[in-house]
């Protein structure tokens, strides 16, 4: 585990394995944390270098200072950017889910000449609506994050993955509830406004994308449709998998990307 000072305020993250492999960089999704990637890491790490990092008010980064307004998009890029650039790298393979999908789709608008491959999953180019985001982001600075978690994170998975790990739900209430609750607020509020169906044409990024068959946050048409957005081919579901395929499905995940990226 490592830090990095940006913009007045600690991210935490994690670099692993040889420097002299291509660097691949992973965004977990809001309310987690980079531990998401943990299981598939020893699939990827013999061939990439792996650099992952948590959000704003996420695990052990620093909450998003009270007097620096919103979270854009850009700011959440220029985050993977700098970090980037503390690997010592020009360029490098993203991988990212939900939230993490829309900083990787930040990436391909605004810094593709950056990017060597790009994969999404469990994303959109529009998630939700502004309303919903909204009454969240209010309920989270109402309640705080424990409260919350009860109602947010059976969302998160598959009912395959709750049976074979039945405490899986009760451990991620805890690592979500001991988010900063402000942060997430203001990351709802990002995703309420964040549309990148006008964003995404006529980039050379090599793009894949993947979606859940049970995923209630971003179901498949979601993907579906980003896909025609980004000209991207058609998104790869996967059968009976949620929103997190990281921790519900990490093997086959991992296998999609070694596969995309060979």
């Amino acid at each position: 585990m490592a830090f990095l000072n940006h913009n007045g305020r600690t991210i935490c993250y994690r670099l692993l394995g040889d420097s002299q492999k291509p660097l691949l960089m992973l965004a977990h999704p809001l309310g987690m944390t980079q531990g998401v990637w943990d299981d598939m890491l020893p699939t990827l790490l013999p061939k990439f270098r792996v650099l992952t990092w948590d959000l704003p008010g996420h695990g052990a980064s620093g909450a998003w200072p009270e007097t620096a307004g919103e979270i854009t998009p850009e700011d959440l890029a220029q985050e993977a950017l700098a970090l980037a650039k503390e690997a010592g790298v020009s360029s490098f393979h993203f991988a990212g889910t939900s939230i993490g999908g829309v900083i990787g789709q930040q990436l391909i608008a605004a810094h593709s000449e950056q990017l060597e491959t790009a994969t999404l999953t469990n994303t959109g180019a529009i998630i939700g609506t502004e309303e919903a985001w909204s009454l969240r982001a209010a309920n989270v600075r109402e309640k705080g994050l424990v409260a919350m978690a009860g109602e947010i994170v059976p969302r998160w998975f598959g009912p395959n993955a709750c049976q074979e790990q039945p405490a899986l739900l009760d451990g991620w209430k805890v690592i979500m509830g001991r988010g900063d609750a402000n942060s997430y607020a203001l990351l709802c509020e990002m995703l309420g406004k964040a549309d990148f169906r006008e964003k995404l044409h006529g980039h050379k990024v090599p793009l894949l994308l993947i979606g859940g068959s049970e995923d209630l946050a971003t179901p498949p048409e979601s993907l579906k449709a980003l896909a025609q957005f980004s000209g991207a081919s058609d998104p790869v579901i996967l059968d009976g998998i949620g929103h997190v395929p990281s921790v519900e499905c990490p093997q086959t995940l991992a296998s999609q990307l070694l596969q995309s990226l060979s």
